[in-house]
Formats: structure tokens, sequence, C-alpha cells
């Protein structure tokens, strides 16, 4: 769609008078938070990181690498998920800022087919050494407060419905629909988001689990010897040779178990209680734990599940969970469910910042957008922990309303001899964010 400077919309009358609007208003940015994502990039390093991943294949370039990213991953952080949108914001004063060029006078940033260009050159090498610069972004931010004595792996899998027949993508029987299969480890306790890989639509949700952990435990280890680490996951993670994998190398895990009728049987003791319970209390919610050594038939030993029976108006629940944790049943479960939260992280990815987006029809491509989305959960992820450190809970928002309230703000640029003016607006309520936010602003 064409934005024409001349083309007038009319709306009825308000407060006595007609109103009519234009696209003709010149340097100006709906999105005045553009220089703290540059901030955030700039206490990270982490545009020019990944940049340096990806070989030059152009002869004369217009557009360097980090400047195609920083333009791609600021976009996104800014809602502006699909590739389109840059032939528009290639011209956004304030996003040809932070990108290196001057407002006015400097050339505007890339369109949409350099874009393209670019995530059809990336394969999975590339990807590779991509999703290693973020483990080790992780593993250097995640000790800025001192070396981690333990840290909690929570790993989750999604669907990423697809948009037509690209590589990769299959029919998943559970989702019910065509999908990418992305597999997602988050730092459980701080929100950090650790690695992103694409996987296949068809693959079952443990895939490829054993072979990322081996590969972050050896970087983990490395920088943190005496570090604990444990897994938390959901049944979908419910597999003997993650259980073993984590046996061998000193890793707990927490992990669902999906119920069968030997577990049936065994939980069905403590459920009857439940409901006698919740009957002589006259349909008061119960919820009760115990435990029990189990053996499945491809299990070479015994292992601890813990099981909950809960008494609930709309019927009975249990649920079962597989552990090497020897905390008491009813404080393992609580921190199992506890696995909640980082459910959360994963959804500021996928509705946030539009990690499902994935529309390329090469897997490898699609995998580049993957870690462009991560990229951009990093930058406001750190300016949410930011502001958490100086306003405290009240920080601990979803990123889409931490970018209303901090990065959709209008301003009008302009570029003066030895210095650029932006000119925010004067109503908008996120201004004591941005003050919060001084002191991670670089010196000039």
């Amino acid at each position: 769609m064409t934005h024409s400077a001349t083309r007038r919309l009319r709306f009825p009358s308000f407060a006595g008078h007609a109103v009519e609007t234009r696209f003709d208003a010149g340097r100006l940015t709906s999105d005045g938070g553009l220089l703290w994502l540059a901030e955030a990039d700039r206490s990270l390093g982490m545009c020019e990181a990944l940049a340096a991943c990806i070989p030059e294949w152009r002869r004369q370039p217009l557009h360097s690498l980090p400047t195609l990213l920083r333009q791609r991953i600021f976009q996104i952080a800014c809602g502006y998920a699909d590739q389109n949108d840059a032939d528009t914001l290639r011209a956004d004063p304030l996003l040809k800022l932070v990108c290196g060029r001057l407002p006015e006078s400097g050339t505007d940033l890339a369109s949409q087919p350099t874009f393209s260009r670019l995530e059809n050159k990336i394969n999975r090498q590339v990807c590779e050494a991509l999703a290693e610069v973020l483990v080790m972004l992780y593993i250097r931010e995640r000790q800025r407060g001192g070396r981690p004595a333990h840290i909690v792996l929570d790993l989750d899998g999604t669907d990423d419905p697809v948009h037509g027949n690209q590589e990769g993508s299959a029919y998943h029987g559970f989702y019910r629909e065509h999908i990418y299969h992305p597999l997602l480890v988050f730092d459980g306790q701080t929100d950090q988001l650790i690695c992103a890989v694409l996987r296949p639509g068809k693959c079952h949700g443990s895939r490829f689990v054993v072979l990322v952990l081996r590969r972050l435990l050896k970087r983990l280890r490395a920088a943190w010897p005496n570090v604990r680490i444990e897994i938390r996951a959901d049944s979908g993670f419910a597999v003997p040779r993650l259980y073993a994998w984590c046996e061998a190398n000193g890793i707990t895990y927490t992990i669902g178990l999906a119920p069968n009728r030997r577990l049936t049987v065994i939980a069905a003791a403590l459920l009857m209680q439940a409901l006698t319970q919740s009957a002589a209390q006259g349909g008061a919610k119960v919820r009760l734990t115990s435990e029990t050594s189990y053996q499945a038939r491809t299990w070479p030993t015994p292992r601890r599940v813990v099981y909950k029976a809960e008494a609930l108006t709309k019927g009975p629940n249990t649920r079962f969970v597989v552990t090497s944790r020897t905390d008491p049943p009813l404080t393992l479960y609580d921190w199992y469910v506890d696995r909640g939260q980082p459910e959360n992280y994963l959804k500021d990815l996928k509705n946030a910042l539009q990690a499902d987006r994935l529309s390329d029809h090469r897997f490898w491509a699609n995998a580049f957008r993957l870690l462009l989305h991560a990229a951009a959960y990093w930058l406001l992820d750190t300016l949410r922990s930011w502001l958490r450190q100086h306003i405290g809970d009240a920080a601990r928002v979803q990123l889409d309303t931490l970018r209303l309230r901090l990065l959709k703000i209008g301003g009008r640029v302009r570029e003066l001899p030895g210095h650029i003016l932006v000119h925010l607006a004067s109503s908008h309520p996120g201004e004591p964010l941005w003050r919060a936010l001084l002191p991670y602003c670089a010196p000039s």
C-alpha cells in the first residue's frame, strides 16, 4: 500500500468542527522508544555479534550486515514483523538514526527485497553460529550479578502454523494442523531466552532435546564449573533417553508424565480420598499429593513419580511428574507448577513478538527468522529487567504492554548542526519509564 501526501481523510464533526487528516507531517516517528532499543543493543553488543556470523556474499553492499540486522530486529521489537513493513519504515527518521544514519540527509534503509535475499542466503551453519551467540550472550548477562550457584532450564515446545507448502512443515496430530515445532529453552528464574531451535512439524516434542542440552551443558559448565543445573518440562519431553542423559550428567529433572492405566490405578485411592473430603466440605476444592516408585516397561530402573489427585467442581483431576528431586510431594508438585510462569515468556515471544510469522519457503530461512525474533525478545526483556531494578514488580509486564508504554511514543526528529533533536509527545504516560531508564543511557 502506497502512502500519499495529498490524499485526505474526512471524519464526522468533533467539538463542532469537521476533521481532516493527511499523511504529510514529514519527519515524524511513531516509535520514539527506538532510542532505548538502541541502548539495549549497545549494552548487549548483540546485533554486531550476530552479524559477524553471516558471511558477506555481496560485492558492493549498500547496507552493512550489522545495519540490516539492527533494522530488522528493531522493527520486530516495535511490532512490525513483516518484511513488507520495511518498504515504508526504511524512511522513518528515528529508525534511520538508531541504525547509524542521519534522519534527514542520510540515505534510506533497506527495503523488503533486501531482507528476502538476506534470509535466503542463510544455511544451517549460520543458524547454529547465531544460536551460539545467543547462548554466550545469556551466560554473560546471567552472571552480571555474580556467578550463579543454581539455574533452572525450562524446556518447552510450541506449534507454529505454517503459511503453505513450506520446507519442513507437516501435519501434527496433537495440534491438528500443519506446523513447525520450535524448541525453546528459558531460564526459569530470570525469564531470559537461552536458545530457540526450529524443528520440522512432524517431530516428537522431545526431538533434538538431548542434542541441544548436551551442547548447552558444555557451555554452561565451562563458564560455571560448579553450577547446579536442573530442568523442568511438560510430558512432551517424557522420554527415557532424556532421563538417562540427565542422570548420567548430574542434572536434576522434573518432567510431566502422561497418565496410563497403571498410573491411574496407583492414584485411584488418593483420588477417592480427595473426592470424599470434597463431599464432606460441601463440594470444596481438595488437592492431595503422594508419591510412588514406578518403572515403565522401557525403563531399566524404577524412578520416583509424584502425583496429584484433585477434586474440582468441574470433575476429578490427576497429574503425574517423574523427578529426581527429593522434596516432599506437595513442595515438589508446587515447584513443577511454577513452570507456568516460563510459559508466559513463551507467550511474549509468540504474541508480543509474533515469532510464529515464519512465512519463508526455505526451512533455514525460517530458522533464521525465529532467531531474529529471539533477538528482539532479548532487547525488550533487557529493558524490562532494567526497569524492574528501579520500579520493582511494576515493571514485570508483558512485552506488548512494555512496548506500548515505552516505545510507542510519537515524536518529531530534527537534524541540526552538530546534534539531533527529538521532540516527543508531551502527554505520553510513559515518561516516568524514560526517567527510570536514565541510568542506563550511555554518556554522550
